[in-house]
C-alpha cells in the first residue's frame, strides 16, 4: 500500500482508486488502456455525484489525499504515477469517501514515521513522485516552481502581525503617570475655562496643555513605533538565509523563502535545515533538533533515520536532501507562527537614561509641590481677607488653575519624546546601510565600551578571494600549467592521484553543462582555488573520477584537528585508498614517504623533513596557507572490513599555497582601532608564519616584535599556560596562531575576567560557544554559518573588518548623541524649574508652562565623526553626566536663569514694556535660548560647534520647523499661546540674548575639567 499526502488551503481528501493490473501480461498498451479507462470512469462517477447535489464545485484544497493499491515492479517501473503530473485541476475539486485513509506527507515527517515512507516505496521513490531527479533538482523554469508553490504552498511563515501605531499612542498615555495626571487637570481646566468664559475664549487655557500633551505622545508613539518597523525589517532580513540547491542540474544560491517542494538542498556544517525533508546521500551527518524537541544531542541522518526538520542545524558532517513540506506545513513553521520579536527589552543605556529622567521628574515633582502649596496658601491669603464669600465655581476654577500650573511644572522639567526610541531606529537604518545588520539591540550600546576585538583572520581581514599561487612535488616547487598539463611534467600515476585526492575528498563540486562550455565550481573560496587548479592545470575529470571510486567513509573538515579525510575503493579493485588534507605541518607529521616529481616513491628521513618543513615556513612568510596531500593504499583482504582512515605511515603527494589577499583599507582600519584605545587580537588556524605575516600586512603587529616573543603564541601553547599566566600575558598577546574553537573562548573568558569589553567574530559553527560568551558576538553574513549568525548579536553583511570599525563607531555615536540629549535636557529643565518657582512664589504665575523643545531629539540623529575614535572606550561603569557636561549645562543654565529673572523683574522698567509684552518677552528669549542652546550641545568637548553641521540636514530642518513654529506662536496664535505680538527691536533683542550662549560656551570650555579620572581608577583596579 502506497499513499501520499499534499498540503493545499483547505484540508478535503480526495480520490479513492483501485488499481487492479493483471500481472501475466506485461504488454504496456494494455495496461495503459486499463488505467485510462479506470480513472475515467472514477472522475466521471464523483462529477455526477456532485453535480446531481446542485452545490457549487470545491475550491483549492489545503490537501490532497490519494491512494494507491499496490502494483508489480515491472509496472512500477513503467507507470510510476506523479504527484503533478495528471489532471490535476480536476483532482483538486473531487472529493473522496470519509472511509479513505489520509496520510500527510508533513505529518510522516514531522513525527520520523519509517512505516508511511515504507509504502511510498522510499525515499528515491517518493523523489520520483515529485518529478525531481535526485542528481539534477527540479526543473526549476517559472511554471514549474508557480505549480509547487500553488500545489504546496510557499516557504513562508505566517508571524503574529507587528503593533499597529495606535497601539503606542495608548501606551504612552496609560503607561506615563505624568501625561495621565496632566490630561486630567487639562480636561477639568477646558470644563472650567469654558463655563467662565464661554466656549470661544475660555477653552485656550486647557487646550494649551492638551495640544502639548498631544504633541509630545505622537512624538515618543512615532519614535517607538519607527523603532518597530526597523527591528522588524532587520528581523525579517536576518530571517532571509541563503540555501544552495540543485535545479537544472545546476548548483545555484536561493532565498530560503524561494525553496520549493522538490528541491534538492545541499547541506553543510552550520546550515539551518530550511524546510522539512528527507535524507538523500552524504556523510556524518549530524543535526541538532534542539531548537524543536529541546534536547541538545546531536542526532545522526543516514538512510536508517532520513527524516529532517525545519529550524533544525547541521553540526557535523554534509549531505544533501529533498524538500517535502515548506512553510506552514512545516512543525517551524507552525512554531514560528505564534512567536513575536520583543524588541521592548529594556536596555542598560535605556535603564541608566530612565534613571535620570526619573531623578529629574522627582525633583520637578518636588518644586511643583512647593509651587502648589505657595499658590494655595497665597490664594486662600487673599480671598479670606475681605468679608464677601467667594462662589464654589470660582473656587473650583483657581484650584483647577493651581494644580494644572504646578502639574505642568513637572511635565516641561521631564525630558519630551523618546531620545533612545529615535537613536536606535536612526542607528540600526544608517547601520544596515553600512553593512551591520543588529540582531539584538542591546549590542548598539555596548559596541561604544569595546576594548578589545578578537577577530578571525579568513573573510574578515582578508579578502576570501583565494587563487592557488604556488605547488611543490617534495622538495620542487612545480609552475603553474597555462594551457595544457604537458608544462606539468609529472608522472601520470601521481596526476591521477592528486586528481582523486582533489576530486573525492572536497566538499565543492564541479558543474559543466554543456561539453564547451567552462566548469561551473562551488564551494567554499578554498575548496573553489584547489577545485580550479585541479580541473584547469591538472586536467581532472571529477565525475569521471567519482564513477570510478566508491565512497566507504569520509571525515568532514574538522577545526580541531585541522584536515579532512575520505576512505575509497577503487571499481572493480580490492585495494583501500586513504586521502587526506589539510593543514601543512599537520599532514606532513603523519606521513613517511613522499613522491618526487618523477613520481618516484622516496622515503622521508628527518632531514627530509626539515627541509620540507622549511618549504611550508616560507610560504607562510609570503602570506600563503600551506595545504598538504596524503594518500595510502591499503590491500583489503577476505572478509577484512576496513572503515577507519589511515593516519599514520602515509605519503606525502604535494603541497599548495593558496593566497587570500588583504582587505583594502584594513591597516587604516586596525590603526584607527588602537588609536581608539581597542585592542586587536587576530585568532587563526593558519600556522605561526603565516598568521605572523598577515598580522604584519594589516598593521596588527610591528615589524620589530619577532616570532619567539609574547604577541604571537599559538593555540596549544595558550591553552598550556596556567590561570595566572594566562591573565599576566593575555594583554600582550595580539595573534594566536593554530588556534581551535576553545581557544578562541578561552581567550574570551580570560579577557572578561581582566574587566575587558569583548567584541567577538567568527563565521564557524564551532564559534558558537566563543560568539555567546563575548559582550558582543559579530558573525559574518556571507561565510557564516547559521548557527553562528544565531548566537551573534550584529552580522557583518559584507564580511569586512572595516565595517567592525564602523560599528564601534556608531555605539560610540549612539552614547555620544545621549549624552549631548541629557546634557541639553537638564540646561532646560534646571532653567524652567528655577524660573517657574522663583516667579509663581513671587508673582503666583507660572511664566513657562507649555515649553515645546521637541527639536532637541535631532541632536540623537548626529553622525559618528573621527574624533569618536580618538578617545578611549567608555566605561560600562561610568556615569552618564560626566564632569564635562556638568561644566556645560551649569555655565549655560546661569546664563538662563540670570537674563530671564531679570526680565521677569526687571524687563519692565528696561524695555518700558506692559505686563502681556513682558511675559511674551522672556517666553520668546527662553525658547531662543534652547534653540541657541541646540548647536552649544552638538560639540560636548570641541569648541568649534559648527563642525559638520551643513551634513546633518535633519538637524538643520528641525532647527528650521522650530523658528517656524515659534513665528507663528508669538505673531499670529496669541489667543491660544495667551502671547502678544512683538515689534523688531523686541524680536532683536530676545535673538542677541540668546545668541551670547555661544561666546558663553566657547569660554567655558577653556576651563579645564578632569574626564579621567573615572577611566584611571578602573584602569588600576584592573
Amino acid at each position: 500500500m502506497s499513499s501520499l499526502s499534499l498540503q493545499q488551503h483547505s484540508k478535503i481528501a480526495i480520490c479513492d482508486q483501485e488499481i487492479r493490473l493483471n500481472s501475466k501480461t506485461h504488454k504496456k498498451r494494455w495496461r495503459l488502456a486499463y488505467m485510462a479507462i479506470f480513472f475515467t470512469r472514477v472522475l466521471v462517477s464523483l462529477y455526477r455525484e456532485v453535480a446531481n447535489k446542485n452545490g457549487p464545485l470545491l475550491g483549492t484544497l489545503s490537501y490532497v489525499a490519494i491512494e494507491v493499491q499496490p502494483v508489480d515492479e515491472d509496472s512500477l517501473s513503467d507507470n510510476s504515477i506523479s504527484f503533478l503530473d495528471g489532471d490535476r485541476e480536476k483532482l483538486r475539486r473531487e472529493r473522496v469517501s470519509e472511509s479513505s485513509r489520509q496520510c500527510k506527507l508533513d505529518d510522516m515527517v514531522r513525527d520520523k514515521n519509517s512505516e508511511f515512507l515504507k509504502q511510498f516505496g522510499g525515499v528515491k521513490e517518493l523523489v520520483s513522485l515529485l518529478e525531481t531527479d535526485v542528481k539534477d533538482g527540479i526543473k526549476g523554469d517559472e511554471s514549474d516552481l508557480i505549480l509547487r508553490q500553488n500545489v504546496f504552498t510557499t516557504n513562508r511563515y505566517q508571524k503574529l502581525p507587528p503593533k499597529g501605531f495606535p497601539s503606542f499612542v495608548l501606551f504612552e498615555v496609560f503607561e506615563d503617570k505624568t501625561i495621565c495626571i496632566l490630561l486630567v487637570c487639562a480636561l477639568l481646566s477646558l470644563v472650567f475655562g469654558i463655563k467662565k468664559n464661554g466656549f470661544k475664549d475660555g477653552w485656550y487655557g486647557g487646550g494649551s496643555i492638551v495640544v502639548d500633551i498631544v504633541l509630545v505622545v505622537l512624538v515618543s508613539a512615532v519614535s517607538k513605533f519607527e523603532q518597530s518597523r526597523q527591528f522588524e525589517k532587520h528581523s525579517t532580513k536576518s530571517s532571509d538565509i541563503r540555501v544552495e540547491v540543485v535545479r537544472d542540474e545546476r548548483h545555484q544560491h536561493i532565498s530560503i523563502f524561494e525553496v520549493v517542494v522538490g528541491d534538492i538542498v545541499c547541506l553543510e556544517i552550520g546550515d539551518q535545515i530550511p524546510a522539512d525533508g528527507l535524507f538523500l546521500e552524504g556523510y556524518s551527518l549530524k543535526v541538532d533538533e534542539s531548537s524543536i524537541t529541546g534536547e541538545s544531542h546531536h542526532i545522526q541522518i543516514d538512510e536508517r533515520n532520513p527524516f529532517l526538520l525545519s529550524g533544525t542545524k547541521v553540526m557535523d558532517g554534509f549531505g544533501f536532501m529533498v524538500v517535502t513540506s515548506v512553510g506552514m506545513n512545516t512543525a517551524w513553521g507552525k512554531m514560528m507562527s505564534s512567536t513575536n520579536s520583543d524588541f521592548n527589552k529594556e536596555m542598560q543605556l535605556q535603564a541608566r537614561l530612565s534613571k535620570i529622567t526619573s531623578y529629574t521628574g522627582k525633583v520637578g515633582l518636588v518644586v511643583a509641590a512647593l509651587v502648589f502649596a505657595v499658590l494655595l496658601i497665597q490664594y486662600f491669603k487673599g480671598n479670606t481677607a475681605n468679608d464677601r464669600k467667594t462662589k464654589f465655581v470660582d473656587v473650583m476654577n483657581s484650584m483647577v488653575g493651581i494644580v494644572a500650573a504646578a502639574v505642568t511644572i513637572s511635565m516641561v522639567a521631564i525630558p519630551e519624546g523618546s531620545p533612545m526610541a529615535v537613536t536606535l531606529a536612526y542607528s540600526m537604518k544608517c547601520l544596515m546601510a553600512n553593512n551591520v545588520l543588529v540582531r539584538k539591540l542591546s549590542a548598539c550600546e555596548t559596541l561604544g565600551s569595546v576594548t578589545t576585538v578578537c577577530t578571525s583572520k579568513t573573510g574578515v581581514l582578508t579578502l576570501n578571494e583565494v587563487r592557488l599561487t604556488e605547488f611543490w612535488l617534495g622538495k620542487e616547487e612545480v609552475k603553474k600549467a597555462v594551457k595544457d598539463n604537458t608544462s606539468l611534467d609529472i608522472s601520470d600515476d601521481l596526476l591521477k592521484l592528486l586528481q582523486q585526492a582533489v576530486g573525492l575528498n572536497t566538499a565543492g563540486t564541479v558543474h559543466k553543462p554543456h561539453s564547451t562550455s567552462l566548469p561551473e565550481i562551488f564551494g567554499s573560496p578554498t575548496e573553489k582555488a584547489i577545485l580550479s587548479w585541479a580541473v584547469f592545470d591538472l586536467g581532472m575529470n571529477i565525475e569521471e573520477v567519482k564513477q570510478n571510486h566508491k565512497i566507504i567513509h569520509v571525515e568532514a573538515f574538522n577545526s580541531e584537528k585541522m584536515r579532512s579525510g575520505v576512505l575509497v575503493e577503487r571499481n572493480n579493485e580490492k585495494k583501500i585508498h586513504t586521502h587526506w588534507k589539510g593543514a601543512a605541518e599537520m599532514i606532513l607529521a603523519m606521513c613517511s614517504t613522499y613522491y618526487d616529481r618523477a613520481g618516484v616513491l622516496k622515503v622521508m628521513d628527518e632531514e627530509k623533513a626539515l627541509q620540507l618543513g622549511t618549504i611550508i615556513k616560507n610560504m607562510g612568510e609570503k602570506c600563503l596557507q600551506c595545504i598538504a596531500f596524503a594518500h595510502k593504499e591499503v590491500v583489503e583482504e577476505s572478509g577484512q572490513v576496513i572503515e577507519k582512515l589511515e593516519e599514520n605511515g602515509l605519503t606525502l603527494l604535494g603541497l599548495v599555497g593558496l593566497k587570500n589577499p588583504c582587505q583594502p583599507g584594513i591597516r587604516t582600519a586596525v590603526e584607527s582601532c588602537t588609536t581608539a584605545g581597542v585592542n586587536i587580537k587576530m585568532i587563526t588556524g593558519d600556522n605561526v608564519h603565516t598568521a605572523r605575516a598577515i598580522a604584519f600586512e594589516c598593521g596588527i603587529l610591528n615589524p620589530e616584535e619577532g616570532l619567539d616573543s609574547e604577541p604571537v603564541v599559538e593555540g596549544v601553547q595558550f591553552r598550556d599556560y596556567s590561570l595566572e599566566e594566562r591573565k599576566e600575558k593575555i594583554d600582550k598577546i595580539r595573534v594566536m596562531a593554530r588556534s581551535s574553537p576553545s581557544d578562541k573562548l578561552l581567550m574570551v573568558q580570560c579577557l572578561k575576567e581582566k574587566g575587558h569589553v569583548v567584541a567577538v567574530t567568527g563565521d564557524g559553527t564551532d564559534d558558537a560557544p566563543a560568539l555567546k560568551e563575548a559582550d558582543i558576538g559579530l558573525s559574518m553574513g556571507i561565510q557564516g554559518t547559521e548557527v553562528a549568525k544565531e548566537t551573534s548579536d550584529i552580522v557583518i553583511l559584507d564580511d569586512n573588518f572595516i565595517s567592525v570599525v564602523t560599528g564601534l563607531r556608531w555605539g560610540r555615536c549612539i552614547y555620544s548623541n545621549i549624552q549631548k540629549f541629557i546634557q541639553f535636557q537638564l540646561t532646560l529643565s534646571i532653567t524652567v524649574l528655577v524660573i517657574n518657582f522663583a516667579t509663581a512664589v513671587s508673582s503666583g504665575k507660572v511664566p513657562l508652562a507649555a515649553v515645546h523643545t521637541l527639536g532637541a531629539l535631532a541632536l540623537v540623529t548626529e553622525k559618528p565623526i573621527e574624533d569618536l575614535m580618538k578617545k578611549p572606550p567608555v566605561g560600562q561603569s561610568e556615569p552618564l553626566i560626566t564632569n564635562i557636561m556638568w561644566r556645560n549645562l551649569i555655565a549655560q543654565a546661569l546664563y538662563q536663569v540670570t537674563i530671564l529673572l531679570v526680565l521677569q523683574f526687571k524687563g519692565g522698567f528696561i524695555f518700558g514694556l506692559d505686563e502681556k509684552v513682558k511675559s511674551t518677552l522672556i517666553f520668546n528669549t527662553f525658547v531662543l535660548c534652547q534653540l541657541f542652546n541646540e548647536f552649544n550641545a552638538r560639540k560636548l568637548e570641541e569648541k568649534n560647534i559648527f563642525e559638520g553641521l551643513l551634513k546633518n540636514k535633519l538637524f538643520l530642518a528641525t532647527i528650521g520647523l522650530t523658528i517656524v513654529h515659534q513665528l507663528v506662536m508669538v505673531e499670529f496664535l496669541n489667543r491660544f499661546a495667551n502671547t502678544k505680538r512683538l515689534d523688531w527691536g523686541q524680536w532683536g533683542a530676545c535673538i542677541v540674548l540668546a545668541a551670547f550662549s555661544w561666546p558663553i560656551c566657547w569660554l567655558v570650555k577653556c576651563i579645564p575639567v578632569s574626564g579621567k579620572q573615572l577611566a584611571n581608577q578602573r584602569d588600576s583596579a584592573s
